[in-house]
């Protein structure tokens, strides 16, 4: 029996997901919310597609990464998997670190009146003095990273467990998720860890503070790999259920709209807009799932190219939109043209760096988390 089938589905979705996460990012520079460069005109409206698209592009980020961790175990032992995993994840941050986010830094504290200076002055100076914001040490956008790394390590003796015994546990989401609007018995912890911590705990992606981001998150990613461990089943329940999710979903991110509009901040409508919100993340997830199973689960050679280069454009998107952006804060050219500039500059030179620089140049790879490729060239 064959210990991996590859879900095509899955590989497709990540990169959809990380291309999304592009726009968003362009997105951050015109909307009135705090970012590392702001645009000089700034569009109130914009928030509303921001804010959809923010409650669920990384918690599926997450649950695909716990299905990922599925497969990747294996046959592994928990040490060789956790570090596969440091070397998958940790030196990508380290290079990050050292060399990819300093100029999102610079530009910020160029754009905030900061520092002035080129940036061989800065960075030869003040960029790793200091833990940011107050100072000008940051992983920024690869916050990821070490959080994933983390709920690995911490869930890989139980991960592997669950994967090669037949428990309980499994056995009971088995049978709830064959039931009518049963994988919606996942929203339960998530809904208590809204109501019971996010009151008490900003979201700083600074790991050692960030209570209510690591646990809500490390809860998807633990949901992945279960779902996945589940078998045939979970798919099987996501296709009855896809249609009903994709109603819940737009019901309740048209509640959140209307609660945010109309009603003052109080208990109970911090009770109520936190169903909302899981009700609302969890049904776009189930509908992603779904709808990709459905049509997008078959091999495709433009597939093989994004899947490998979805993780080096992931760590270089993020400085290349702040650089541009930086240049264009007081260019007075409206919204659509700064938009396309953006985005055309950030997939067009971060595939450039990939394509002709590190996918060329073999001791590269590991240091932007590419494996050894598999397929002839």
């Amino acid at each position: 029996m064959k210990n991996h089938i590859r879900r095509y589905d899955l590989d497709w979705l990540r990169v959809i997901v990380f291309a999304l996460l592009i726009f968003y990012h362009v997105g951050m520079f015109f909307v009135p919310w705090g970012w590392h460069v702001k645009n000089s005109v700034l569009y109130d409206w914009l928030r509303w597609p921001m804010i959809f698209l923010n409650q669920w592009r990384l918690p599926i980020l997450f649950v695909i990464s716990g299905m990922g961790t599925y497969y990747a175990l294996g046959k592994r032992s928990v040490w060789k998997f956790n570090l596969e995993r440091y070397l998958r994840l940790g030196i990508p941050l380290g290079v990050g670190m050292l060399l990819i986010v300093p100029p999102q830094v610079y530009f910020e504290r160029l754009a905030n009146g900061q520092f002035s200076g080129s940036f061989l002055e800065y960075y030869s100076t003040i960029a790793f003095e200091g833990i940011y914001p107050e100072g000008n040490i940051s992983w920024h956008h690869l916050w990821f990273l070490p959080y994933l790394f983390l709920f690995s390590l911490v869930l890989s003796p139980l991960l592997v467990y669950l994967r090669r015994q037949n428990s309980k546990f499994i056995e009971w989401i088995q049978k709830w998720i064959q039931k009518p609007l049963g994988l919606y018995i996942f929203i339960v912890p998530l809904y208590l860890l809204e109501v019971f911590v996010e009151p008490f705990f900003d979201i700083t992606h600074a790991l050692i503070d960030d209570w209510f981001n690591f646990s809500f998150s490390m809860v998807l990613f633990f949901y992945g790999f279960v779902l996945v461990r589940s078998g045939n089943m979970f798919w099987a329940s996501l296709q009855n259920i896809k249609k009903k999710a994709l109603a819940l979903g737009m019901i309740a991110f048209s509640g959140q709209v209307l609660i945010w509009l109309f009603l003052e901040d109080g208990y109970v409508v911090h009770c109520t807009e936190a169903l909302l919100k899981v009700t609302n993340i969890w049904s776009w997830i189930l509908v992603l799932f779904a709808y990709a199973a459905q049509y997008l689960n078959k091999p495709s050679g433009k597939l093989t190219y994004a899947n490998r280069a979805v993780y080096p454009f992931y760590i270089l998107h993020q400085t290349i939109t702040v650089a541009i952006a930086y240049y264009l804060i007081d260019m007075d050219w409206g919204l659509l043209p700064k938009s396309f500039i953006l985005i055309a500059g950030t997939f067009g030179l971060s595939w450039l760096i990939y394509d002709l620089i590190i996918l060329r140049i073999s001791f590269l790879h590991p240091l932007f988390g590419l494996k050894k490729s598999t397929v002839k060239t």
